[in-house]
Parts: structure tokens; sequence; C-alpha cells
């Protein structure tokens, strides 16, 4: 199977270069891996409800049945179409394979996203543009959101999705291909949908935000680290990074999620985070890092471009990893 992970390899960097060039184009939208997941979620949560009963211990079994069929389903339909693919032609394996690695990064997208609301912020701050541009990437309610905490959101966001969007899926992709990244896409996708602590999805979306937590655990840190380090490279406040990273990480409910949230409030000597409202609820959240600069506009793109060098670093390090390793049957 040399030469299926020789082929991955390649698949790999040409699937992350095809993310950073063109991203994930809109006309493609509808048959998008994660449009499909959300549709299989939203069909299995709507059947597996009419079949089992409405109380605590039914919900958290439908919802491991879910969880599995999803992340089990991902797994087997990839792994087989990839396995065919490569017992009919390498390079059609190849092809597969990159189509794959593309889908499950979002670099591009989320520099699109960030940049589509810093335009309503900088020069001349149009907030109700800004407000309802940054309600397409956040899931708190962002209609008593200031420039300020506008700014803030998206820096959270990226940061955040640098790991969910970006390393995880490259994480797993290193390890078992583009399969294994869509098999994460669908465990990451099912937690963004189910996985509220709120009267419908408390106990029905535990399974599946177990799993995200589990699956993001190790790479969600290596995130955090090569954030760091492209602070450095990007001549960014590394050394508070690693500060506030080592101080902040677990001011989360989740495990994962103020890894890259910490580093980046750190890289840029700001607070992030704190109480927010979802869905009309107030969330007392704990604030990352430390007010010593003022948070303005410009810092979206500080916060886009740490996310870049850090996603590069993490796929060319990742990358040479993989090499080392298939190095001594390459040599043989």
């Amino acid at each position: 199977m040399l030469e299926a992970a020789i082929y991955t390899e390649l698949a790999i960097i040409c699937g992350f270069i095809l993310d950073l060039v063109i991203g994930d184009p809109e006309k493609l939208a509808p048959v998008h891996p994660v449009v499909l997941m959300g549709k299989c979620i939203s069909f299995l949560e709507k059947h597996l409800r009419r079949v089992f009963r409405e109380d605590e211990k039914s919900e958290l079994t439908a919802g491991a049945v879910m969880a599995f069929i999803m992340a089990a389903g991902t797994l087997v339909v990839t792994y087989g179409i990839s396995y065919l693919a490569f017992r009919i032609n390498i390079v059609l394996y190849f092809i597969i394979q990159t189509v794959m690695c593309w889908q499950t990064i979002a670099v591009r997208d989320l520099k699109k996203e960030s940049m589509d609301v810093y335009k309503y912020l900088e020069p001349e701050e149009k907030i109700e543009k800004a407000r309802k541009q940054v309600s397409r990437i956040v899931g708190r309610d962002t209609d008593v959101l200031d420039g300020t905490g506008v700014t803030k959101a998206v820096i959270e966001t990226v940061a955040e999705n640098f790991s969910d969007g970006v390393a995880c899926p490259l994480f797993y992709m290193m390890i078992g291909g583009g399969p294994l990244a869509m098999t994460y896409k669908a465990i990451n996708t099912m937690d963004s949908m189910v996985g509220y602590k709120n009267d419908k999805y408390l106990y029905f979306g535990r399974t599946g935000a177990h799993m995200d937590d589990v699956a993001g655990y190790i790479p969600s840190r290596l995130a955090a680290l090569f954030w760091i380090a492209s602070a450095f490279f990007t001549e960014h406040d590394w050394a508070g990074a690693y500060r506030i990273w080592r101080r902040d990480n677990r001011k989360s409910t989740s495990p994962n999620s103020a890894q890259t949230e910490s580093a980046c409030a750190g890289s840029l000597g700001i607070q992030l985070l704190g109480p927010a409202y979802y869905f009309g609820e107030y969330y007392d959240k704990p604030v990352i890092g430390d007010p010593v600069n003022k948070v303005v506009p410009g810092m979206i793109t500080d916060t886009v471009q740490m996310m870049y060098a850090a996603s590069m670093l993490f796929c060319g390090v990742g990358l040479i990893i993989r090499l080392v390793i298939m190095a001594p049957g390459i040599f043989a």
C-alpha cells in the first residue's frame, strides 16, 4: 500500500492548495460534504425521535445511535469509495483523495467570511451590516453587539475554527487520508448541529458532543502550539500567546474551544469571550486573555494572517512527518 500512501501525500498537498486558491465554490454548495452530512443528521434526528420515547434515557440512546451511524457510516462509505477507486485506477484514487482533502479544509472560507465583516467596520463603522454579516459565522445573538463586540466575535470565530476547520481535519488527514478527515467532519458537524446544552439537545446531542471533544482533544492542543509558532513568524506576541494559553486554555465549557482562542488572545494582547447571549439566553462565560491592547477592527486582519501561517505550518510539518515515516519503504 506504499503507492497509495505516496498518492495520499500528493492528494493532501493538492487539496490544501485548492482550498487556499479557490476555497469552496458557491455553485458546489448543495453537494458539499458538510451540507450532505447536515441533511443526513437532520434525517436521522427526525426519524430516531419518532422511534424513541421523549424521556432522558431514550433520548440519550437515540443520540448515541445517530452518532454511531454518522461516524461509522462516513468512515465505511469514504474508505469504500477510496478502496474501489484504488483498485480501478491509481489516478482516480488520487483525484478522489484530493477532493476529500480539499472539501474538509476551510482556510480560504474563514478568511472570506471574516473579511466580509471587516469591510463593514473599516474605514467607517456600518454596525447594522456588520452585525448581519457576523451572524453568518457565529452562534451567539448579534443584535446587541457594538463594533468592539463584532470584532471580538470575528477574532474568536477565526481562532476557534482554525482548530475545528483546519487543524483537526489536517491531523486526521495525515493519519488516514481524506476518509478519516471526512469522518472527523461528520463528527464535528454533528456537534455543531445537536451539541447544544438546551432543552431540545441536552440528552439527544450528548454523545455527539462528547465524541467531538474526544476527536478534537489532541489536534486542538497541537493547533494552539502552531498558533503560537505562527505568532512568532508573523511578528506578533508569541510569548504572550504561550503564557495566556498555558493560563486560560481550560476556561471554557468545552475542553477544546479555548485552546486556540487563548493563544490568539495572548498573541494580540486582548481579552476574548466573556458573557454572551445565545438564542435569547444569557451565558456568563469567563474571559480569557488580558486587556493589554484595545480591540480594534485591524486585529481581524492580524488574526487571519496568523491563521494562514499556522495552517501552512501545520500542513507542512504533518507532511514532513508522513514522508519520514514512509521513507524506509520508498528507499528500500
